[in-house]
């Protein structure tokens, strides 16, 4: 795949996919919220199972954080699940956007670059 084949401002590079489960969610409330997060600038894809609860999420993590989704869900009525697997992966998520976003701006070094002159 390529940049391509992504949504306008999603880089291949710096895409993740992010599977939350959410709780006291119901039919209106998923769509709702499915909309306003697949509005965000950097998300790629977005999929809410009214049934089971489940979000997923494909977003560029140089642009967007899992706070913003966690935001978005709390402003309607729902939260994440409280169970120690979903605290586990959101805790998960958080370092590796973080990681994402300090990757993307690191410039990389090489002891074989020559140097200026002065």
């Amino acid at each position: 795949m390529s940049d391509m084949d992504h949504r306008p401002g999603v880089r291949e590079a710096y895409l993740v996919k992010r599977h939350l489960k959410l709780e006291a969610l119901d039919a209106a409330r998923a769509e709702t919220i499915a909309q306003e997060i697949n509005r965000l600038v950097g998300v790629d894809k977005v999929a809410l199972d009214k049934s089971s609860g489940r979000l997923d999420v494909a977003y560029d993590a140089v642009h967007l954080r899992i706070e913003q989704l966690e935001e978005i869900v709390r402003k309607y009525g729902s939260d994440l699940d409280h169970g120690w697997w979903t605290h586990f992966k959101e805790g998960w998520y958080r370092f590796t956007d973080q990681n994402v976003r300090d990757n993307a701006q690191h410039e990389p070094w090489s002891h074989h670059r020559i140097m200026p002159r002065r």
